[in-house]
């Protein structure tokens, strides 16, 4: 797939998020803003903010594979939205209310219930919308979680 979609002049960049099993763990507080996630070292090279920075003054779209890419990204990204290069530990917690700075969509599989994963694919695509797809994945019998079926977010 990755080359079909090269040979049609898409863009891939990479970045680098070292998840631990904090990203998987349910959130158990009643307050989602009270939830803490585990920190995780996340990594942009100088070059790929620059191309990202970029693709973003281009007005081109950019698409996340994956939340741990949809987390890098938003970890490096200023007020401004402009992408800043290098290492760094991120707690980031994406839920509904969050403004994406960088991302325009995202393909990533269905995550399980309670997952700080489901609130964040709920932040991008709105808690009903991710409420009727998911009810669908389980009416065709979809198979969840990180080797499962995937869906595009746009």
């Amino acid at each position: 797939m990755i080359a079909k979609l090269k040979k049609q002049g898409i863009q891939f960049e990479y970045v680098t998020l070292h998840v631990g099993l904090g990203t998987f763990e349910e959130v158990r507080t009643e307050e989602i803003e009270k939830h803490q996630m585990h920190s995780e070292l996340a990594m942009i090279d100088k070059e790929t903010a620059l191309r990202l920075n970029q693709a973003k003054k281009e007005d081109r779209r950019i698409i996340a594979v994956g939340t741990t890419t949809v987390r890098t990204l938003e970890s490096f990204a200023d007020h401004q939205g402009n992408l800043q290069a290098g290492s760094k530990w991120t707690d980031i917690f994406i839920y509904p209310g969050y403004q994406f700075k960088i991302i325009d969509g995202l393909i990533t599989n269905f995550h399980l219930p309670k997952s700080s994963l489901i609130m964040l694919v709920s932040a991008l695509a709105g808690q009903d919308l991710i409420l009727k797809a998911y009810q669908e994945a389980v009416k065709q019998e979809y198979r969840f979680y990180s080797f499962g079926d995937a869906m595009f977010i746009k």
